[in-house]
């Protein structure tokens, strides 16, 4: 009886100095809060109380106390506070307790050496304690990691999907993910030969799915977070393609553009990631490849009884006029590199073949989108 009381006292004793030294657990011990307290201060006394009597004052220390140790970690991050008050509160605790036990021993009439080794067990039992508490914040960081990680992945998913806007406010509050005013979805191929291994570690706020048969991005803000270094490394380490930047209503469209580049480029590409901002004519005429054929099979006949470098060379031309604004051999001659007067020759030429076409707006249109998939079909796109 005499052993519980002396023990209830000390706790009370510890539970006041640790409430006056700690100001974050100054508060009133109620609730959860307070019964983790308590309880871990009455199970860390009786604990050892224990393994004095057992003769040892040192491990095993038994699981379910050390739980209530780990337990208390946990406490901590849910409180939204680092380790150094709980941390400190042991600190004061093992002074309290020292002082208590050292009175206690004195009366006994322990000897100096039996004190040296109280002293020692004491601390060294606090130490087991406070790491206790370190392996549950620890946890429950990893715990509320893994969960934060699940919910940045099903919003990701979301916006990849299209999914409606109110369910993405949803998910995006639940993932502690803001709303950016702009977004772009990065394609992403195999790595390229040579690169690095391991992965690069990227901003919190840009979301990715790095393994999946078809990896990519999502980069909130591409202005400021396309020019993060760990950003640029994986734009660089593999081929990929910076699908065009819109809101975030678009994503899913953004990463349908991106892969839709993506899938024209050569295995292996490098020279840097593909910008669809600056190849958006490109985008259009992947959008219906069957149709720009069709197109380029009817309005680009002409060609078609010509030997395959000459109508090569009188299909540039037409379409350097008609990038020109239907401009003198001067202007031809000066995009494609050569002489006037060869521009002038290929222009008659063109004129000859095409005739009246040239003349209508709607044909000029037309021609210009079988001239571009043309290129686009036999000279794939470079990074840029």
């Amino acid at each position: 009886m005499e052993v519980g009381k002396e023990r209830s006292s000390l706790a009370a004793e510890i539970i006041g100095e640790i409430r006056r030294q700690v100001p974050e657990f100054a508060r009133p011990l109620a609730g959860n809060f307070g019964a983790g307290i308590q309880q871990g201060v009455e199970s860390a006394l009786e604990e050892f109380a224990d393994l004095l009597e057992a003769g040892t004052g040192e491990g095993p220390f038994s699981e379910e106390r050390l739980r209530v140790h780990r337990a208390l970690g946990r406490g901590e991050l849910a409180e939204g506070r680092s380790l150094d008050a709980l941390q400190a509160a042991y600190r004061v605790g093992g002074r309290v307790a020292w002082r208590r036990y050292a009175r206690v021993a004195r009366r006994a009439g322990l000897g100096a050496d039996r004190m040296v080794v109280l002293a020692e067990a004491i601390f060294a039992y606090l130490d087991e304690l406070a790491s206790a508490a370190v392996r549950g914040y620890a946890e429950a960081r990893a715990d509320e990691a893994g969960t934060l990680g699940r919910r940045r992945h099903r919003l990701l998913d979301l916006l990849a999907g299209g999914a409606p806007a109110g369910a993405v406010r949803e998910a995006a509050a639940a993932a502690d993910w803001p709303i950016p005013a702009a977004v772009a979805c990065v394609a992403l191929g195999p790595p390229l030969a040579g690169a690095p291994p391991g992965r690069a570690r990227l901003p919190d706020l840009v979301l990715a799915d790095a393994d999946g048969a078809e990896p990519y991005l999502l980069v909130p803000e591409p202005a400021l977070y396309l020019r993060d270094g760990q950003v640029q490394r994986v734009l660089h380490e593999r081929t990929a393609v910076i699908g065009p930047t819109v809101g975030i209503g678009l994503s899913a469209d953004s990463l349908r553009w991106a892969r839709a580049i993506l899938a024209c480029l050569p295995d292996g590409q490098r020279g840097g990631p593909v910008d669809c901002d600056r190849c958006l004519p490109e985008l259009m005429l992947l959008g219906d490849p069957a149709l720009v054929r069709l197109i380029a099979e009817r309005r680009l006949r002409p060609l078609s009884a010509l030997t395959p470098k000459r109508g090569e060379r009188l299909a540039e031309t037409l379409l350097a006029w008609l990038q020109t604004n239907r401009g003198s051999a001067p202007d031809v001659a000066a995009r494609l590199g050569i002489h006037p007067q060869t521009a002038r020759r290929r222009l008659h030429q063109v004129q000859h073949l095409f005739g009246p076409a040239l003349a209508d707006p709607d044909a000029r249109f037309e021609l210009e989108v079988a001239l571009r998939g043309r290129v686009l079909a036999f000279r794939p796109l470079t990074g840029r």
